[in-house]
Parts: structure tokens; C-alpha cells; sequence
């Protein structure tokens, strides 16, 4: 502890010094005016030396100076008002050199001359021991911080450098500044100055320098007052100036530039010119670290203000900005907001960095420039988290409402702060408050401290609503308890080809109704015969009829060809309340009298018939309604023969489309300029459009509220044909309650999908035209519809036939945006001039290419051409010829056909999105591969790895695709690159909205020849075979034939020369190793079911030959060895088999070997399969003597072999036909011309005695048939799954009776069957309560057959012969009786295998 006693003199000063326990470690000198040398102890580790003034003969304090070279310990020296001689910092010197723990040196008031500034500056050049150095009123001044200065420079140890109350000038606060930039060891600098300028320069260089060092500079303002000038913390990251001049403000800016290490700045309460902003205005373009700035009450007018507005168009980082108390107007309050503001839906915010700004003060002008300018940052903004409004005085209460009103569209503003706002007063503001808190359920805080509202004692309720908002309970989808109702609109489709009378049928549809409604006398007259305009319609119009409440609107599409590409774009989707009127013209033009023949009249309805389904996804319980409508009837009669052929086609296309469309029976004909005659129609069309929504499912009721408030944004926005996504969310978050986010915890994500859904039910209502790609909604369909596409297929004709071939189907985004900015100015009623305000033509090009409709030549490059492949024409025929080949190349294909190509086809619309969906997925923007990309009317053409494709579109109206391949690589990758690039396109692309969704594609293989001679499309539509096809094949033949087996192709001709020769590819060859492999799976997996299903017990089980056996194996096993009859004795002996199968499965290396394993493994299974039939066959010789077959199944028809086999069994069934197998040991078969007999009726008695039979010993029979089709012969897929049928048998209720026990048993025993599954799994666990067919149940059906057969008189030898083809024989080795058939009889004889017996 501390020791206060004094020690008189010199010596006493040394030896204290010179002891060193307690260690001392600070000396403080304090030099006296009268006192002579003493010394006393502070604490234990310091101690206090007082010397004398006048020292002029006392050498004392250089003794004791001298004394400190002996010290180890000493870590602080403090010197107090000590006047040093030149002798004297020389020892110091010295004593700082020789020490190694000295780390602090402190000068308070003492006077150390310029040239003992520069001795100790010389000593700090070399040390490396001292780490702070302190010089307080020390009079060292400019040079002596120069000296200072200059030696830092090269000291790497010093880190805390303090100068008080030295007035150093700018001079050495310049030196220090270079020091700063030099040094990289200091971490803290405190200056005192008389001066504040020098902070400027020590500012800018650690600024500048991105140094880590810790900045205070102090002013003397007065004698007892000191102010702070600036502060740095680099810990925190913090600047603060307190006081600067313009000069100041310009170095401190331009070294601020560059840093990246401040983060928060505050520089408030300083005065900012338009200069200084101006200054800081190129610090926030150009520093990317500083996120918070503080510059309140710095005096800055509008234009200091739109400085800093400037900036932040450019700036991203920075994000806390505070300017209140600042001089500002309406003109500064504007420019401050508009880099935080949007003012055309779709224009991006300048600034999303910015999540917190405050504004306000006294001296504020608002204005009403200002106050639109607040209106509409805080209805566009997106970023902004917190934002005030503090002291503001020159608002009233009716622009805070229109502040408040606006901010019930802003979804990202969590508080708001309105603190001291004189205008924030009275019930309307209340009001307006509590409805913004109703609909925004993101603001978190609303802060009313000092306004007249608090004052009232009016913000209770504000805060009462706030914690409403804070503790609610997110909600559960509301979605499922909201009210359903029936669909108020339907749409009507008008399909036929061109000059069919469409658009003068669908105004005078129009004109019917309106006659219904106004029966005017004028009107009747002009509408008795108007005139038909022969005019075409371009892409489609769209025409709405208002029936009750019933609203239905009439889409006329246009029937020329170019147009088909883009109608499936607006076809409705499933369960969409429509219907299809397909208007069919009976004369080829009209303005003649030719008719169309009968196969003309046909190919019409059929092609629009093919367009709707295989546009629309099929509904079981929803079918599309169609109704034909014949026009100019006028130029004929109804009981001409033309007539009678049209109405007789309309009814043999309602049979051959029958579930796949609703045809209407009723067939019209009109002459469509007559309303009279259009009548009919029109009440067709109204009832058919109640009957349809009436069955359609029913709608959210919120999307007819919907769908009125859009027709009510429509009307007041008629120059605004679309709206966007964020419009279409604010109007769903402020005005449809079902769709807006109630509470701050909703989930938006959710909110959004379910506003997503919304807009897609109204899209298939017709109401709008959205597009999950989209950020926009068409609300104007007619525009979109008529006028956009339908001058891009205008762009066709106007300019693609003058161009050359090369470029044909290319137009550039310019000339595209001036057809659609024509389009934006057409003919749709109420556009004016302010339209380019709410959507751009490049909106509409983005839309396009989003919609896979073009693409760019050159991804990213704005300049870049747009290719439009729907517009291209079908060009003249030239020699195809690959771009690569040669030896060594291969050659395949693939071929895509519609799977029902009577009732569908592919679009016009589906090839040209396919092109651009290649494109995309190949060269697209992302996905830039080294690829060379061509494309023609129906041809895609790619080379890529060295492989080239061609993608062909051929078939009558489209109905398949081909797609060739000439490679370098093997077959295996060419395929690979095929399934990824094309394949997965082609199937992914079809089943879109998009695509066609009704179209089922079926992949087959092209003819390797067809591929490498390039034969035309009408030669080798015949030359493919389907996968599944040849798979089957391979399954259908023997293991050892699987690897050599090969697929025969015919020939093909033309009149008497051939296009190509017979030939036969390998099968392997032309799947691939993966379908290969696949195929040998399949066949495994075959093997496998079949030990499933025979209750395969595991190997421990399996008693060796000289073991004990199980208990449990007394019931599969006899005493002599033999197999019992049960369906799990026979499996018993397989299962060996199959576990040498598993290993097979787990180590075969390729396939051959896996071909080998298989052959091996499957002829032992059936060998063993058959062996223990045949013990089965004769089990029980004493049973009739084997005097009949036991093996009998059964088929419906005359032809058993050609017919389906019988396994649902139920009493009251009629004409069934009873076969018998040949029994032949090796190869039981289905024998050829077998007669049978009939089984008129089946009667309980039979059920309940076959229906075992059939579970146990047919179930068995039916996996090893279905294994070895090939040794079977005749049954091949006639055999189903009997287990899954039996299984139904359980739920007759035609059973009664006895049987219902039988069939109860046999139903779960093959329930447990069924739950066994492919893998690794126990299969005694799975079977501990399996029940097999017993002896008795085995009986049951042999004495049945025995019975039957007496009835049919067909007991003996002979009648056995003559109705079933076998003979009875008994086997040389063993003595067994078996039927068998005449070929295995003879067989067997001549090798001495069995002996025929004699006939009964």
C-alpha cells in the first residue's frame, strides 16, 4: 500500500531509486521554486521526486538521472514544470536508450528548448521501447512538433502520441499529418491547440490513409473552456466534427472520398454552404462504406439540399440520413425525395439503400410542391424502415391526412415519427390515422410526442391499435373458410378459318341482344339486313354482352393460319367457365356460290376439334362444350343436300370426339348479317353460358368483388391498358380485406401466392391477361389481344418478304417497339397520349420474350436483333445435308408422336416456342454454350459438343416431332446431350400452359438409315418403333437371345423404286446402355416378384440335408422327402435361386455378364418352378387315377388362346370357356385350337371350390408365365395380376353363402402379399401369418373339374383328345401320369421319355 514518509536528501532519493523491492515502476519529478532535493513515496510502485528551481551548481537531478540507467523496473517517467538543460535531456536520452521497460514519457509545463525537442526526437528515431509519449504546455511549437513529427516517421513502436496547450500551428499540425500517412504504429493522437485549422489536416491524412487511429482534437475558447473540434473512434467507426470552416470542409470531404473505414458521421451543427454540400456531395458518389450521416441544423438551403439529393441517385450504402433543422423549401423537399421515389409504375427506385430519413425543423416551408413531393415517396417507396417529420410548422392537418391516405399503400415503412407537428390536430387526422393502421399492418410506431393530438389525449386509441397490431396471432389460410359463389363470366370462342362469317356473327350476336333489350323501331329495321363487311380480323377481338348478371364476353379469333400460333396463348384452362362455337362457312368463299365438298366441310371442324383438346387438359367430370354453326345458309337450303352432309358430318365427329369434347347435338345454321336468322344462336349462347357456370367448380366470391373493382380501375384509368403487379397488390392490401396482409406476422409470401391465384382465376375467366413470368397485369384484352398481336403478325407481310433469307424472321428491337408503340396509340378506344406513362413498348418486347414468343440474337446487348421464329414462311425445298460427318460418325433419332393423333395435334403456336425455348436453354443469357443455333420454319438446327441436331416438325397439321442426331461422340453421350438439350424441352414445354396440355407424347426410335441418308419426313414416318414396344419384345424373348436381339424395318417404297431396304438394327443399339440396362431390370425385377409371391423363407430356415428340420417345415415337406401341395412348399425350393440372383444384381459389371447372370439364374428358377409343378400335377395318383387333366383355367369367347383369362370368378357369371394346360414336365403351354367347354353359369357351389385354386396355385402359375412368356406359348399378355383381382373378389356382392369365408381368407392372404415390397427386406417376418392352399382346398378344385368334365360327358380318354388335344402318359423314370399335348407326346416317345397309355 501506499507509504506516505518522507525521505530527506539526495542519497535517500538515489537509494530508493537504486531498491528495488517493492519494484517502482513510475517516477514523477516535480521541480519547486524553494525546496531543496526530496523524494516520497506514493504507492508502493511510484514515488515522487522534488527538485529544485535553481540548479545552476546542484548537479542533484542530474545524479539522479544518471541513477535511472541502473533501474530495470521503471515503466513511467512524469516530468512536472521542469526546466531542462541541454546536459540534462542528453542523460535523459541516455537513460531512455539503455532502458527496456520504460514505456511512458510525460512533460507537463516543463520547458524543453528546440534543441532538446531535437535530442529527444533524434532518441526517438531508434527506440523501440517507449509506447506513449505526452508534451502538456510544454512550449515545443511548431518546430519542436516538426522534430517530433519527423521522427515518428520512422519510430515503429510509439502508439499514443498527446500534445496539450502547445500551440504547434499549421505548420507542425502539417508535419504530424504526414507523419500519419508515413507511420502505421500510432493508435491515438490528442491535440490541444489554440487553433482549431490544425484538426484539418490530421483529419484528412488519417481519413485518407484509412488509418486505425484514434483521433480528439481540442480548441481553447477560453481560459477555462475547452471545446472539442473533432473526434474519431475507429473502434466504433465513428466521425464526429464539431466545429469547421469551409476550408475545413473541403479537405475533410476530399480525403472522406476515399475512406473505408468511417461508417457513422456527424457533422450536425456545423454551417454547410452550398459549397461545402457540394463537397459532400462527391463523397457520397464516391465512398462505399459510410451508412449513417448526421447533418441537422447545418443551415443547408435548397440548393445545399439538392446536392445531396443528387448524390444518392448514385450512392447504395449509405443508410441513415438526418437533415432537420435545416432552412429547407418545397423545392429541396422534392429533389431530397425524388431519388427515393417512383413516378411510373414498372420505373426502378433510384435508391434502395436508404432505410431511415429525418427531415423537419421550425424553419421548414413545405409548400404544396413539398407536400406532393412526401405524397408520393411514401406511396412508391420500397426501402425506407423508419422516416420523421419532427417540428414541422408550416403543415396543416389536411396534408398530413394526404400524408397518412398515402402511406396506406406503403408495405416496407415501419415507423414514422410526426414529434412537435403543429398540424397533427383534430378528429379527421385521428381518423385518417386509425384507417391507415387498419389496412398498413407494418408500421411498428407512430411517434405523436408534442403534438396537439397527444395533448388532447386522442393517441391512446393510436397506441391501443398499434399493440393490436404488435400481439396478433398469425392467421391460418383464410382462404379455406372464405365464401364461395358461382361464377358470374363466361367466355365464348369464335373458331374457324378465315371469311367463315365470325366477326359478322358475333355483331350480330351483339345486335340480337341489344334489340331484346331496346326494341327500337329503327333499330329493327337496320338490323333486318345489314350489310356484311368483308373484312378480316387481325389477331382477336373481343366483345362483351352484359345478360342480368351474367356477363359474357365473345373472343372472335381470326382465322387465318399465321394467326393460330398465338391463340393457344389465350385458350382457357381446366374448369374455366367457356364454351366454342367453331363457325363453318358451306361455301369456299363469300362472295361465290361453290360449295365445299363433304371432305372440306370435315377437315374444318375436325382441325379447330383437334385445337381444343389438344389445348385443354381433360376433366373426366368437365368436358369442353362445342357447338357447329354452318353460315350463309342464305345461299341454300335446308333441305338441300349440302345441308343434310354438313348436319350428318357434325354427327360422326360427335361420335368419333366423344370424351374428349361436349358436342352439342343441336346443329345451327344462319345467315349471319340477318339477326333474325342469328337468333337461335344468340339464345344458345345465353343459355349454354348459364348451364356452364352452373357446373364449372365454384369461385372464391373475392374474385368477383375482384373482378368489379378492376372494371372500376379500368374505367378511371382508360388510357392505362396495363397495370402493374405492385398496383395490382396495393389494390388487393387496401380494398379487398380476404387478400390483404392483416398483421405485421403474416407470412407475405403466402399473401402473395394467394393474390398470385386470384389473378390466375381471373385470367382464365377472361377478365385480364396475367402471366406468372410477368410483373404486370393486361387489363385492356382486346388491346393486347388485337392490337399488339396482331400487328406482329402484320410485321410478316410488311416486311419479311423484301428481306433475304438469311435475315427472315429477325426484326430489331426498334422496329419492334415502333409496332408496338403503334399499337399503343391503335384503335382501342380512350388511349391518349400519357399511355407511355404506365407501360413502354420495351415492357411489351420483355413480355414477349418472357412469354417465349422471340428471343435476342445477342443476350444482354440492347442493340441486339429479336428473332420472331412465328413469323418466319415456309421457304422453298433444298437438299438437307448434315453440317457435320464423316467416317467414324454415328447416327440417331428420336421420334415424338402425339399419343391419339385422330383427336390432337401439336399448335401452330407450340413449334415456334419450342425454337425460342432452345434457344434459351442453349445460347440464352446465363447459359452461353459453345453452340451454333439455326433455325427454318420447322427445323431446328444445332450443333453442340461436337453433335448435330436437327429438330423437325413434320405429320399432316403437325402431329409428331423428329429429332436426328449425326455424332462424334459414342452413343451413350450423344444420347445424354439428346435427353438434356431436347428431350426434357420437349416434354417440359408441352405439358406448360404454354405447350399443349391436352397432347400426350409417346417417344419412339428412328431408323438409324432414315438419320444418315436424311430421308424426307413422308418416307420415314413409318420407320420408328416405340420404346415401349421394344422393350417388351426383349422381355418376350429367351435371356440368351436378349443382347443379339435385333429389330427388323421394312422397306420402303415409292410406286416400283425403293426409297430404302428391308434391314435390322440391334435392339441395345438402339435403346442405349441406360434403356438397355433398364429393360434387364425389369426382367429382374420379374424374377423377383415371383420368389416374392411364393413366400420365400430365409436361409437360416432352409434345413440342410443332414440337419433336423423345423417344426414349421413339416407342413411344406413329407417324410420321403417330397414337396406338398401348398403354395409355399412349391416356392420353398427357390429360394437358393434367388439369393444367387441378389449377388448377381450387386456385382455384375456390364451387360453381357449381367445377360449371362440372368439366363442362368432364370433357366434354373423355371426349371425348378416347372419341377415342382409337375410334383404338384401328380400329387394324389389315387385321385381319379390322373384319369382327367388337373391344370385348368379359364377365358371368355370362343378363342382361348386370343382372349383375356378369367380370375374374378363370381356367382352368376355366363359364357366362360374351361381349358386344360399340357402337362408337360419341361414347358407347360396354352395348347393351339384347344375346343374347351362352356360353362353356361357359375353358381356358388363353384366359387366357393375354384376360387382357392385360383388365389393360390393360378397366382403362381400366372408370375412364372409371366416370366417365362417365351416357354408358355399362347398366354403371352393375356395373363393380368391375379393377386390384385382376386383381392376385389373380397367386395362382390353377387357372394352369399359358404363362400364368402373362402374368399374372405384368400382376399387378406394376398392383401399380405402385396404389402411385400422390392429391397432388401425379411420375408419370413412379412409371411409369419401367410396361409397356404391347403390339401383339402387343392381337392375341393380337382373334384369340381372331375365333376364338371362328367357333366360335359367328357370324362374319358377320347373325348379328352377331341375337345382339349391331349393324351394321357405315364413318364419311364418315375412312373407319373401327366396330359400332354401331340407334339410333346411324340417328342416324348421317340426319346424314350414317356409311353402313351391306352384311351378309355
Amino acid at each position: 500500500m501506499a507509504s506516505s514518509s518522507t525521505v530527506q536528501g539526495l542519497d535517500s532519493a538515489i537509494d530508493a531509486i537504486r531498491s528495488e523491492n517493492p519494484s517502482l515502476e513510475t517516477l514523477s519529478f516535480y521541480q519547486l521554486r524553494d525546496s531543496d532535493t526530496s523524494c516520497f513515496r506514493d504507492t508502493e510502485k511510484s514515488l515522487n521526486i522534488n527538485i529544485p528551481e535553481l540548479r545552476k551548481n546542484d548537479d542533484s537531478f542530474l545524479n539522479i538521472l544518471q541513477v535511472l540507467n541502473e533501474n530495470t523496473t521503471l515503466k513511467s517517467l512524469d516530468f512536472n514544470r521542469v526546466r531542462w538543460s541541454i546536459h540534462e535531456v542528453k542523460e535523459l536520452c541516455n537513460v531512455v536508450k539503455r532502458s527496456s521497460s520504460l514505456k511512458r514519457l510525460s512533460f507537463q509545463q516543463s520547458y524543453l528548448n528546440s534543441d532538446g525537442v531535437k535530442m529527444l526526437a533524434d532518441m526517438l528515431r531508434k527506440n523501440s521501447v517507449v509506447k506513449e509519449l505526452s508534451f502538456s504546455d510544454s512550449a515545443i511549437g511548431p518546430t519542436g512538433a516538426c522534430a517530433i513529427a519527423s521522427a515518428l516517421k520512422i519510430n515503429e513502436c510509439l502508439e499514443e502520441l498527446q500534445i496539450w496547450e502547445d500551440s504547434i500551428g499549421s505548420k507542425g499540425a502539417e508535419e504530424l499529418a504526414k507523419m500519419i500517412e508515413a507511420n502505421s504504429s500510432l493508435r491515438r493522437l490528442i491535440l490541444l491547440d489554440m487553433q482549431s485549422i490544425a484538426a484539418y489536416p490530421l483529419v484528412s491524412a488519417t481519413l485518407g490513409r484509412n488509418r486505425n487511429l484514434e483521433l480528439q482534437v481540442w480548441n481553447r475558447e477560453s481560459k477555462e473552456k475547452n471545446a472539442k473540434v473533432v473526434e474519431l473512434i475507429p473502434s466504433n467507426k465513428v466521425l464526429r466534427i464539431y466545429r469547421i470552416d469551409t476550408s475545413g470542409s473541403y479537405r475533410i470531404a476530399c480525403a472522406l472520398a476515399r475512406n473505408n473505414t468511417i461508417e457513422n458521421m456527424d457533422i450536425s451543427g456545423n454551417h454547410i454552404n452550398s459549397k461545402c454540400a457540394q463537397e459532400f456531395r462527391r463523397v457520397l458518389q464516391e465512398n462505399r462504406t459510410l451508412k449513417h450521416l448526421n447533418m441537422s441544423n447545418t443551415g443547408m438551403s435548397d440548393k445545399g439540399v439538392s446536392y445531396i439529393a443528387a448524390a444518392l441517385f448514385s450512392n447504395h450504402t449509405l443508410q441513415s440520413l438526418q437533415l432537420e433543422r435545416n432552412p429547407m423549401g418545397g423545392e429541396g423537399i422534392d429533389r431530397l425525395l425524388c431519388p427515393l421515389s417512383r413516378f411510373k409504375p414498372g420505373q426502378p427506385q433510384a435508391n434502395t439503400s436508404l432505410k431511415s430519413l429525418s427531415i423537419g425543423g421550425p424553419q421548414n416551408k413545405m409548400g404544396s410542391s413539398g407536400v406532393n413531393a412526401l405524397v408520393q415517396m411514401i406511396s412508391t417507396n420500397q426501402s425506407l424502415l423508419k422516416f420523421a417529420i419532427n417540428d414541422d410548422r408550416s403543415m396543416g392537418a389536411a396534408d398530413f391526412i394526404k400524408i397518412l391516405v398515402a402511406l396506406q399503400r406503403n408495405a416496407a415503412l415501419k415507423s414514422l415519427s410526426l414529434k412537435g407537428c403543429k398540424g397533427v390536430a383534430g378528429d379527421a387526422v385521428l381518423e385518417a390515422i386509425m384507417d391507415t393502421l387498419q389496412v398498413n399492418p407494418w408500421l411498428e410506431e407512430i411517434d405523436l410526442n408534442g403534438t396537439p393530438l397527444q395533448a388532447s389525449g386522442k393517441t391512446d386509441l393510436v397506441h391501443q391499435r398499434l399493440g393490436q397490431n404488435a400481439n396478433a396471432e398469425p392467421q391460418i389460410d383464410f382462404l379455406e373458410d372464405m365464401a364461395m359463389t358461382v361464377p358470374k363470366t363466361a367466355r365464348v370462342f369464335l373458331c374457324g378459318q378465315e371469311f367463315a362469317g365470325k366477326t359478322t356473327l358475333c355483331n350480330s350476336i351483339l345486335q340480337s341482344f341489344a334489340r331484346a333489350k331496346i326494341p327500337s323501331v329503327d333499330q329493327i329495321k337496320t338490323l333486318v339486313n345489314p350489310v356484311e363487311p368483308i373484312t378480316r380480323t387481325q389477331g382477336i377481338k373481343i366483345k362483351v354482352l352484359e345478360d342480368d348478371d351474367t356477363r359474357i364476353s365473345i373472343w372472335d379469333l381470326a382465322g387465318q393460319h399465321e394467326f393460330h400460333a398465338f391463340h393457344d396463348l389465350m385458350f382457357p384452362g381446366r374448369g374455366s367457365p367457356s364454351f366454342f362455337l367453331i363457325i363453318c362457312s358451306l361455301f369456299r368463299k363469300p362472295d361465290n356460290r361453290q360449295p365445299k365438298q363433304h371432305q372440306e366441310l370435315e377437315e374444318d371442324i375436325v382441325y379447330w376439334l383437334r385445337f381444343i383438346v389438344s389445348n385443354s387438359r381433360r376433366a373426366e367430370s368437365f368436358l369442353t362444350h362445342v357447338t357447329v354453326v354452318f353460315t350463309h345458309i342464305d345461299k341454300t337450303s335446308e333441305s338441300s343436300e349440302l345441308y343434310l352432309s354438313a348436319v350428318q358430318c357434325v354427327y360422326r365427329l360427335r361420335d368419333r370426339f366423344s370424351g374428349f369434347v361436349e358436342l352439342s347435338p343441336t346443329v345451327y345454321t344462319v345467315d349471319a348479317r340477318s339477326s333474325g336468322s342469328v337468333n337461335k344462336v344468340a339464345h344458345h349462347v345465353q343459355q349454354t353460358a348459364k348451364t356452364i357456370l352452373e357446373r364449372v367448380p365454384k369461385i372464391y366470391q373475392v374474385c368477383d368483388d375482384l373482378r368489379l373493382l378492376l372494371f372500376k380501375w379500368k374505367s378511371e384509368h382508360s388510357n392505362k391498358p396495363v397495370m402493374r403487379w405492385e398496383e395490382f397488390a396495393q389494390l388487393c392490401q387496401t380494398k379487398v380485406p380476404a387478400l390483404r396482409i392483416q398483421s405485421r406476422y403474416d407470412d407475405p409470401q403466402k399473401v402473395e401466392e394467394r393474390r398470385r391465384a386470384i389473378a390466375c382465376s381471373l385470367h382464365k375467366a377472361g377478365e385480364i391477361i396475367y402471366f406468372q413470368e410477368l410483373d404486370f397485369i393486361i387489363v385492356n384484352c382486346e388491346w393486347f389481344c388485337e392490337e399488339v398481336l396482331g400487328r406482329l403478325v402484320r410485321l410478316n407481310s410488311r416486311s419479311q418478304s423484301t428481306l433475304d433469307p438469311q435475315q427472315r424472321g429477325f426484326t430489331t428491337r426498334k422496329e419492334l417497339e415502333v409496332i408496338l408503340r403503334e399499337s399503343l396509340q391503335g384503335s382501342v378506344p380512350g388511349f391518349g397520349p400519357r399511355i407511355f406513362e404506365n407501360v413502354h413498348p420495351s415492357d411489351l418486347v420483355s413480355m414477349m420474350m418472357k412469354l417465349e414468343l422471340c428471343y435476342e440474337q445477342d443476350p444482354g446487348n440492347h442493340n441486339s436483333k429479336l428473332f420472331i421464329p412465328a413469323i418466319l414462311e415456309e421457304g422453298r425445298y433444298k437438299p438437307q445435308t448434315w453440317q457435320l460427318g464423316g467416317s467414324g460418325y454415328i447416327y440417331t433419332g428420336r421420334h415424338f408422336e402425339c399419343d391419339d393423333s385422330n383427336h390432337t395435334f401439336l399448335t401452330p403456336g407450340f413449334f415456334p416456342r419450342l425454337q425460342v425455348h432452345l434457344y434459351n436453354k442453349i445460347l440464352g443469357s446465363g447459359n452461353r454454350q459453345s453452340a451454333t443455333y439455326k433455325l427454318e420454319k420447322n427445323l431446328i438446327s444445332i450443333v453442340i459438343n461436337g453433335i448435330d441436331i436437327r429438330v423437325e416438325l413434320a405429320g399432316e397439321m403437325g402431329y409428331y416431332i423428329d429429332i436426328l442426331a449425326c455424332s462424334s461422340q459414342d452413343l451413350n453421350e450423344t444420347l445424354k446431350v439428346l435427353n438434356q438439350v431436347v428431350v426434357e424441352s420437349i416434354l417440359r414445354l408441352c405439358a406448360s400452359y404454354a405447350g399443349c396440355q391436352g397432347v400426350l407424347l409417346v417417344q419412339g426410335i428412328l431408323r438409324p438409315q432414315c438419320v444418315h441418308d436424311l430421308v424426307p419426313p413422308r418416307y420415314r414416318k413409318g420407320q420408328f418403333v416405340l420404346v415401349e414396344y421394344l422393350k417388351q419384345e426383349l422381355l418376350s424373348v429367351p435371356a440368351d437371345s436378349i443382347y443379339n436381339y435385333q429389330h427388323t424395318w421394312s422397306a420402303v417404297a415409292e410406286g416400283r423404286s425403293f426409297i430404302l431396304g428391308a434391314g435390322f438394327d440391334y435392339a441395345r443399339d438402339l435403346l442405349g446402355e441406360e434403356e438397355f440396362r433398364d429393360v434387364l431390370q425389369r426382367r429382374y425385377h420379374d424374377l423377383y416378384r415371383l420368389a416374392v409371391e411364393l413366400d420365400v423363407p430365409s436361409a437360416n430356415d432352409i434345413p440342410d440335408s443332414q440337419g433336423a428340420r423345423n417344426d414349421d417345415d413339416d407342413e411344406e415337406e413329407n417324410e420321403d422327402g417330397s414337396v406338398s401341395p401348398t403354395v409355399a412348399g412349391i416356392a420353398k425350393g427357390v429360394e437358393k435361386v434367388l439369393e444367387r440372383l441378389k449377388i448377381i444384381e450387386r456385382d455384375l459389371q456390364d451387360i453381357k455378364q449381367e445377360i449371362q447372370g440372368l439366363r442362368y439364374y432364370e433357366h434354373n428358377l423355371l426349371m425348378e418352378l416347372h419341377r415342382k409343378l409337375n410334383n404338384l400335377i401328380n400329387f394324389s395318383v389315387q385321385l381319379e387315377e390322373r384319369k382327367v387333366p388337373h391344370m385348368f383355367y379359364f377365358v371368355r369367347g370362343d378363342s382361348g388362346f386370343a382372349k383375356r383369362l378369367v380370375t374374378d370368378i363370381v356367382s352368376g357369371m355366363t359364357a366362360l370357356q374351361l381349358h386344360l394346360l399340357c402337362e408337360y414336365r419341361r414347358e407347360l403351354h396354352v395348347v393351339d385350337g384347344q375346343l374347351g367347354c362352356n360353362l353356361m353359369k357359375v353358381d356358388n357351389r363353384t366359387v366357393q371350390s375354384i376360387l382357392p385354386y385360383l388365389n393360390g396355385f393360378m397366382k403362381m402359375l400366372t408370375f412364372a408365365l409371366k416370366v417365362g412368356a417365351h416357354v408358355v406359348a399362347g398366354m403371352g399378355e393375356m395373363i393380368p395380376d391375379l393377386s390384385r383381382e382376386v383381392a376385389k373378389l373380397a367386395e362382390s356382392s353377387f357372394l352369399s353363402g359358404a363362400g364368402d369365408a373362402a374368399i374372405h381368407h384368400i382376399a387378406e392372404t394376398t392383401t399380405r402379399a402385396l404389402t411385400v415390397r422390392s429391397g432388401n427386406v425379411n420375408y419370413r417376418s412379412r409371411y409369419v401369418n401367410y396361409r397356404p392352399l391347403d390339401v383339402t382346398q387343392f381337392r375341393a378344385a380337382q373334384q369340381w373339374l372331375v365333376d364338371f368334365l362328367k357333366s360335359q360327358r367328357c370324362l374319358n380318354g377320347k373325348a379328352i383328345v377331341e375337345k382339349f388335344g391331349l393324351w394321357r402318359v405315364r413318364y419311364t423314370d418315375d412312373g407319373q401320369i401327366a396330359w400332354i399335348c401331340h407334339r410333346h407326346k411324340e417328342y416324348g416317345i421317340r426319346i424314350n421319355e414317356v409311353i402313351e397309355l391306352p384311351i378309355d
